[in-house]
């Protein structure tokens, strides 16, 4: 089974809240529900090409315990529930597809503390990325993960979520010490404590990290942190095509050089973020490389990357040192999304997100040039080829059906390529709707045993349901 062109789009079902649920949870929380159709249409979608699918409420949820009373009530109604950060999704994460309540976690924004000894914090899942770096500023730590857009850390944790600095620090899997989690009978639990390591039972912590709101909703989390470096050097460099770009980017893999980031643009790309971001980049396929450490290191660093650039016919290997020439530089990265879907009117993004092995990441992006060829949409490759995940980011028109059809079969064809040669068909975004119908070519039987652990977490299925797992698959369990 494939996932279909895009999401047919799904009204919000008036019956499926009960008026004593909704008046149960007008009487506990006020002006903070609402049924507003503007609201819930803002709730029902991302920022991809997926079509909306709208809850019957919005409830704005400001502690762990009202989270727990939200989903208790809704547990004894029999409806569904729907955790909502900041809307930066890319998978269909939010669609309510059954209807039900989307519990908004966005005024949840408080820093419960700080350890800067032990170097790690604890958050509420509403606070985004860069209002804990903003909170760190002045205690010489930083949180590291950068997927690019400023979603919320409890989205983040509950998507499995990387990006730019992934290469260097890890991901989110990596960096998530234990968690807060309201399970889908309203019981509160906490995963695990904040020692760095534990051989204490099943580990919970890593089977809610990337359950996307399926099994429990995430209200706080413990992360580790990082001093910020002595010394951060940018650098981007220009290659007459992509097989020379990707084959520095592997070389630096392979040498074990540690660069904190490692970005591909390709020209097509490049073009589009100079229109939409004012800049005057070389229209070229482009490698854009970032260093830390003390300063004898990136140095180190720094030469030996500039030497594998020019072994493999790269040009003007530019530097960004001072920190706005940098964020300028990584702005403008992080604007690629956008780049791309601007260049036409009305357009929707639609990101592939595919992960393979470092060895196998040439022939993929070969292989993806050829399929882009006679694309008829604007489309650029872009990615974090250090861990070996790109990305293909197609401008589509959401309503027509001809284009979306093209898309999901390039789309596709790359997925079944990456899972054939050992990767995956998400390496980051998560699986929401889009990615449900490759669940099983990937993980096989394994799947099955999904459907287990979910059947036996949440028996009535209203945590999020139809992500993830086709509800056949959960319905086979229960």
């Amino acid at each position: 089974m494939s996932p279909s062109p895009a999401l047919a789009a799904q009204p919000a079902s008036a019956n499926v809240v009960p008026a004593a649920l909704l008046d149960g949870l007008r009487a506990r929380f006020s002006d903070r529900l609402s049924t507003s159709e503007a609201l819930r249409e803002q709730h029902g979608r991302g920022e991809s090409h997926h079509a909306p699918a709208v809850p019957d409420a919005v409830v704005f949820a400001e502690t762990t315990q009202e989270v727990a009373d939200i989903v208790r009530l809704c547990a004894q109604a029999g409806v569904a529930v729907i955790p909502y950060g900041t809307g930066t999704s890319l998978e269909g994460h939010l669609s309510a597809l059954h209807g039900g309540v989307s519990i908004d976690l966005s005024r949840m924004t408080k820093i419960l503390r700080i350890g800067a000894e032990d170097l790690d914090c604890t958050v509420e899942a509403g606070v985004t990325r860069e209002q804990l770096n903003a909170h760190l500023r002045d205690t010489g730590l930083f949180f590291p993960i950068d997927p690019g857009a400023n979603a919320s850390i409890g989205g983040m944790t509950a998507t499995r979520a990387s990006g730019t600095n992934a290469v260097r620090y890890g991901t989110m899997r990596e960096n998530v010490l234990s968690l807060t989690v309201v399970l889908p009978n309203g019981e509160i639990i906490r995963t695990g404590g904040r020692a760095r390591k534990s051989s204490a039972g099943y580990d919970l912590t890593r089977l809610f990290v990337g359950s996307e709101g399926t099994l429990g909703i995430i209200t706080e989390v413990t992360l580790r942190l990082y001093g910020v470096p002595e010394t951060i050097s940018a650098a981007l460099c220009s290659f007459a095509s992509v097989e020379q770009a990707v084959a520095t980017a592997i070389a630096v893999v392979q040498l074990g050089i540690p660069v904190a980031r490692m970005e591909l643009m390709d020209r097509g790309l490049i073009d589009a973020v100079n229109r939409y971001s004012t800049l005057t980049l070389d229209v070229a396929d482009t490698l854009a490389f970032e260093f830390h450490g003390a300063p004898a290191a990136v140095a180190e660093q720094v030469e030996m990357v500039a030497a594998i650039v020019a072994d493999n016919g790269g040009r003007d290997f530019a530097f960004a040192s001072t920190p706005e020439a940098r964020n300028r530089l990584w702005k403008a990265r992080h604007n690629a999304f956008y780049a791309v879907v601007s260049q036409r009117p009305n357009a929707k993004g639609w990101s592939s997100d595919v992960c393979v092995p470092v060895s196998e990441l040439a022939g993929c992006i070969l292989m993806t040039r050829a399929l882009l060829k006679t694309c008829s949409v604007p489309a650029a490759i872009l990615g974090h080829v250090g861990d070996g995940n790109y990305h293909v980011v197609f401008a589509v028109d959401p309503q027509n059906t001809a284009e979306l059809a093209e898309v999901a079969a390039i789309n596709k064809a790359m997925v079944h390529h990456a899972i054939a040669v050992g990767g995956t068909s998400t390496g980051e975004h998560g699986v929401g709707t889009g990615k449900i119908g490759y669940l099983r070519r990937e993980h096989g039987a394994a799947v099955d045993l999904m459907g287990v652990i979910k059947a036996a977490i949440d028996p009535q299925g209203i945590m999020n349901p139809g992500k993830i797992l086709p509800d056949d698959a959960f319905a086979s369990q229960s």
